[in-house]
């Protein structure tokens, strides 16, 4: 089994989004999400530029780590889906301020 050898297969997630977004009922399910996966990002993004590990903000935050990775890793499933005051709390601990904003939706005709 030493001697098995594999052939590398390329793979582009982007590339694999913009096809699967062909696909009306894909995108009408990934667009519905839309607005979870931006708060993924947002709250990701932030405790990376804070340099900050999930048990150090959870710490800050008075949360134990699993409690803040099961809300992390749910959003866009909508189970354990972050409380404004949670919110509050991951902003302050990654010494950020939450802003919320509603935005206009693109009319399409």
């Amino acid at each position: 089994m030493a001697d098995m050898k594999y052939d590398l297969v390329s793979y582009d997630p982007k590339k694999k989004l913009e096809n699967d977004l062909l696909n009306p009922d894909f995108k009408d399910a990934y667009e519905a999400l839309e607005d979870e996966f931006a708060t993924l990002d947002a709250l990701l993004a932030a405790r990376r530029q804070a340099g900050m590990t999930q048990e150090q903000v959870a710490a800050k935050m008075g949360v134990s780590q699993p409690s803040l990775a099961r809300v992390e890793a749910s959003l866009g499933s909508h189970r354990h889906s972050p409380s404004l005051e949670m919110l509050r709390k991951y902003a302050a601990a990654v010494n950020c301020k939450l802003e919320i904003r509603l935005v206009p939706q693109k009319v399409t005709g």
